[in-house]
């Protein structure tokens, strides 16, 4: 999911968080120190194929948001999407190595490979844990952003963000409403 949403709409413009490969060497650092990758995943240091892997990348997020957005839908995720993810996979298989006490799948390939390996992983992990089946668009038609939550009234992609730009919205219509039947 965190690639998926990569991208974000800011005032009526898609914008692309991973436009360049500082970027993507940010993003990574990101899921680095939150423990969602480490650096040893890769056999080189990011800032060499950062560039590289930045076409593959937003190929891979562009497919999985199709993919993540019919779920949301209701809709069946297209046929042969996991035999996609798979052939994703197979370009950089997964050896196990002990790190840390835990088990470290440490794909073998280009590292550029084995960051949409890693990438690909997840995604299959997604689904075969059903959180896929609580995957919903956030209530903001203008914010292209996903979410997974089983709670069912949850709307938003974040309170912060838009569920309080909403309820300001509405709050300043209703007080618009108001203040033209006082007229």
């Amino acid at each position: 999911m965190d690639l998926v949403n990569t991208e974000v709409v800011s005032y009526g413009q898609r914008h692309d968080l991973l436009a360049e490969p500082s970027h993507l060497i940010a993003w990574i650092d990101t899921l680095a120190d939150a423990g969602y990758i480490n650096y040893e995943q890769f056999r080189a240091p990011i800032a060499q194929w950062a560039e590289e892997a930045l076409p593959e990348l937003r190929s891979l997020r562009s497919f999985l948001r199709l993919q993540f957005e019919r779920m949301a839908d209701g809709v069946r995720a297209e046929e042969g999407w996991i035999t996609h993810l798979e052939a994703i996979i197979e370009r950089a298989p997964f050896a196990y190595q002990w790190r840390k006490e835990r088990m470290l799948p440490v794909p073998v390939g280009a590292p550029e490979a084995a960051l949409l390996s890693i990438i690909a992983l997840n995604a299959m992990q997604l689904l075969a844990s059903g959180q896929l089946q609580h995957i919903h668009r956030c209530g903001n038609h203008e914010c292209v952003l996903l979410f997974i939550d089983s709670n069912p009234r949850r709307k938003w992609c974040s309170m912060k963000i838009c569920g309080n730009r909403m309820k300001v919205t509405r709050h300043q219509k209703q007080k618009k409403q108001e203040q033209a039947k006082d007229i």
